[in-house]
């Protein structure tokens, strides 16, 4: 895939387009980190946030919370 340097702003800047942020699994807001290799690779890494299993467990008694009418009806 080939993209172009463009001028965004006081800036430069490479256009992502959806198919290639769906691929990649990205959204607008997302953090990556940058990589720069010898031969002036540049190597994009998103940032994913890590979920503690307190975390985790807090989210899901919320959703089953909220949700409990559904949850029984399902049952």
């Amino acid at each position: 895939m080939t993209k172009t340097i463009t001028k965004i702003g006081n800036s430069q800047g490479v256009m992502f387009d959806a198919a290639l942020m769906d691929l990649a699994r990205l959204k607008v807001g997302d953090q990556v980190s940058i990589s720069i290799h010898e031969g002036g690779s540049l190597v994009l890494t998103p940032i994913r946030p890590v979920i503690t299993a307190e975390k985790a467990k807090t989210a899901a008694k919320r959703l089953i919370g909220k949700n409990s009418e559904l949850f029984k009806r399902l049952s």
